[in-house]
């Protein structure tokens, strides 16, 4: 909102012009918001027309914003709050058995990546993102873990010991984000006004990619470096269809309004998961659905001493959904005459970013 001081002449501002900044300020606001959208009525309907319903409301937020805040998902509160515990057990690791389980390969993306590794911008330029990544890391650490079946790669599991039931309760969470994976994208079909089940048979392999992520307590001095953000801005390192996004009550996501530049704090909201459209889906929808910019920033610090004050830890899991690897990605019906993009397979799209993304 605007503030002008209307007792002197020298800030006066017509009641005109201020009308018309406040009526500017008001519909650019009023076109961004991100949508909480029930999907219990999805779920659970019977008939097509309950189903069309929510599926029209979440195709156009994502037509809008390119985010919802999805309720009514189904998945207990107790399996995300263990699943977050477990995660907070993992980091606790001593570094060096953490170490052990290092990130290796684009192709696989599985395993450890230490605070630093990971450079996430918009930029597709392995020697830009070098300069980004030495002058402002990204200050997270994650878990990432794949399918397990997967006949090339395996997961990095820690021992049993140091951290149990992990294994289980990762594979037991990635089997549940898949099938909400399965009924969203149904939902995305149906509100495009293609077949309901268009997509079951282009993500039936579950080549996602479940991560957890720590954000550890940094000072704030070291965050306010040029370009430097506890996650870089970005909407492609969201690669795939779409993210599946659990926030403890810490937050620091914030999303850009595309007509503004402005970035819009997406306030974690109890028994949500917020969800975004990811760059692949973007592309096969032919830019009808939109993969927008979003960072991670710094959440209210807590005072050390009169010049220094420290972040609180900040914990969160993504689930980034993607369509098979061997899926070619060209224009959807329905999404225009003249495709935007050349055809592209899934795989070679998502290893090659990876490759460019970490050290």
């Amino acid at each position: 909102m605007f503030s002008f001081g209307i007792r002197s002449s020298k800030f006066l501002v017509s009641s005109v012009v201020h009308k018309r900044l406040l009526a500017s300020t008001a519909r650019s606001t009023q076109s961004f918001h991100i949508p909480v959208i029930d999907f219990t009525q999805f779920r659970e309907a019977t008939a097509l027309s309950d189903r069309k319903r929510i599926a029209d409301k979440i195709v156009s937020a994502f037509k809008e914003s390119g985010f919802i805040y999805l309720s009514g998902h189904g998945i207990p509160s107790a399996t995300i709050q263990a699943t977050f515990a477990k995660s907070a057990e993992f980091f606790r690791m001593p570094d060096e058995n953490k170490a052990e389980l290092a990130w290796e390969d684009p192709r696989s993306n599985r395993g450890y990546v230490k605070i630093g590794r990971e450079r996430v911008t918009q930029s597709a330029d392995p020697d830009e993102i070098a300069a980004l990544r030495a002058k402002a890391p990204d200050f997270k650490e994650t878990m990432e873990i794949g399918r397990d079946w997967d006949a090339e790669w395996n997961n990095r599991w820690p021992r049993e010991t140091d951290v149990p039931h992990f294994k289980q309760t990762m594979l037991n969470f990635y089997q549940i984000c898949h099938s909400l994976h399965v009924e969203v994208m149904r939902s995305i079909a149906l509100g495009l006004e293609i077949e309901e089940s268009f997509f079951d048979a282009k993500i039936n392999e579950q080549c996602h990619n479940l991560r957890l992520l720590s954000y550890p307590p940094i000072k704030r001095t070291l965050l306010e470096g040029e370009g430097q953000a506890r996650a870089g801005s970005h909407s492609d390192s969201d690669y795939g269809t779409l993210t599946l996004l659990f926030q403890d009550l810490v937050g620091g996501l914030e999303v850009q309004n595309p007509h503004t530049g402005d970035f819009i704090p997406a306030t974690p909201i109890p028994g949500t998961i917020v969800i975004n459209v990811g760059d692949l889906l973007a592309r096969w929808s032919n830019d009808v659905l939109r993969s927008t910019l979003h960072r991670v920033v710094a959440p209210t610090a807590e005072k050390l001493h009169e010049t220094e004050t420290i972040t609180p830890v900040r914990q969160s899991i993504a689930f980034f959904c993607n369509p098979n690897f061997d899926t070619k990605i060209a224009c959807l019906p329905n999404c225009g005459k003249v495709a935007k993009y050349p055809p592209v397979n899934t795989g070679d799209y998502i290893v090659g970013r990876l490759a460019v993304t970490y050290t």
